[in-house]
């Protein structure tokens, strides 16, 4: 990141940061490309499309006012055809946009000249990783946490085992919230088993989770963690460090350190943790010419390139897939979070997919599993009774509830 503070100036002019240097050689501006992704806030959109109008296009995408959410970003682009890019979502939503489950998402066959830099995070010739981020298990090794003791897991799951206070959420739903359960439930796969092709055990762990948790309405666990309220929590990266270098502002105990933790860790899980990648690829939009989609598949180039996800990391804290963008944000080495070794692209033994493809197969079944049996309680004085884990008909529980 340093090397782009240089570029501040340029901020505060208002001036655009890459326009005059990755501008392209031809000019597309006469096409608009329409383009569809959950990473759409307002500020996002409003960015991209003053940089790549100096770059040389005209974009047409909605901010999150208009669509809000991986599901609806898909479904506006599958019902209205008109799309030429994609970007965004996770593997859970590529895996089933290259397997084709929406009749109308087809992919142009692409293959980028930044494609070798983005390493596993990609679909061969068809889409290829911008940006990740995962699921952190942290904990205060300070007086109101471990006392100084280091928390060693061999998975995520072991932490319903021990005697320490931990945050957890408070709904089933939620991106976030779904990637916490996927770290949980990980070493419990069983493609066997009719609970979801997870073992019962795994179920069981998680109601242990939930039912031994503490859930006080914030959204996610940082701010619990910060204040002292739980000695271990969870949190995604992308925002981590931006919460740890405000954390005095909600908490009279705060967390300290950034990059050099003070007062809390990061769990060493021997697993790892859960990641999710943001891809970019190129619709197959019906009447599009050969000049258009020529712009279609300059600005994907454009965009996926080193340059520009460096400023887009900058820009909006986030970690980029491309190699040259991660060596431009952390010339002094990469950030530990970003360390972490991630299983969602382990195989899954006795299947031809990975973990994320397993959990895209599975998903619904196991939001319909902890809807059906009353997971994540938000009030902690109802907790529901523990199902009779010998008597569930699971059949029907991995059906939506009526």
């Amino acid at each position: 990141m340093k090397k782009l503070l240089a570029f501040s100036l340029a901020l505060c002019l208002g001036l655009s940061l890459l326009g005059g240097a990755m501008a392209q050689s031809k000019d597309y501006s006469g096409v608009t490309i329409r383009i569809y992704s959950n990473s759409n806030s307002t500020e996002r959109a409003t960015w991209l499309k003053n940089e790549a109008q100096a770059a040389g296009f005209t974009i047409s995408m909605d901010d999150n006012s208009v669509i809000s959410g991986d599901t609806a970003a898909i479904q506006a682009a599958n019902e209205k055809k008109d799309g030429d890019i994609l970007f965004g979502l996770n593997e859970t939503r590529w895996g089933q946009v290259v397997g084709g489950t929406y009749e109308n998402l087809k992919l142009v066959d692409w293959t980028p000249s930044w494609a070798d830099k983005v390493g596993d995070y990609k679909y061969d010739g068809l889409a290829y990783g911008l940006v990740i981020q995962n699921i952190l298990m942290l904990y205060r090794n300070d007086d109101l946490g471990t006392k100084g003791t280091e928390l060693h897991f061999e998975h995520w799951s072991d932490l319903v085992d021990t005697d320490y206070t931990w945050y957890r959420q408070g709904k089933v739903g939620g991106t976030t919230n779904s990637n916490i359960n996927n770290s949980l439930l990980y070493p419990y796969v069983d493609p066997q088993s009719p609970a979801g092709g997870i073992s019962i055990d795994g179920w069981k762990m998680l109601w242990k989770y939930c039912a031994n948790g503490v859930f006080n309405g914030d959204s996610y666990g940082f701010d619990a963690l910060n204040r002292g309220e739980v000695q271990v929590s969870t949190f995604y990266s992308s925002s981590l460090y931006g919460k740890v270098d405000a954390a005095a502002e909600g908490s009279a105990n705060p967390l300290r350190g950034t990059m050099k933790p003070e007062n809390w860790n990061l769990v060493d899980i021997k697993d790892g943790t859960y990641y999710i990648a943001e891809y970019i690829g190129v619709l197959d939009r019906e009447g599009r010419s050969e000049e258009e989609t020529e712009a279609v598949k300059a600005f994907a180039e454009w965009f996926g390139s080193g340059d520009v996800q460096a400023f887009w990391g900058e820009e909006f804290d986030s970690y980029p897939c491309n190699a040259d963008a991660v060596a431009q944000l952390y010339p002094d080495g990469i950030p530990p979070i970003y360390q972490v070794p991630n299983f969602a692209l382990n195989q899954v033994e006795g299947t031809d997919m990975n973990y994320a493809e397993y959990v895209g197969a599975h998903s619904s079944q196991w939001t319909n599993i902890m809807t059906n049996l009353g997971f994540f309680w938000a009030d902690m004085n109802a907790a529901p009774a523990e199902p009779n884990w010998d008597a569930l008909d699971w059949a029907t529980l991995v059906q939506a509830a009526n």
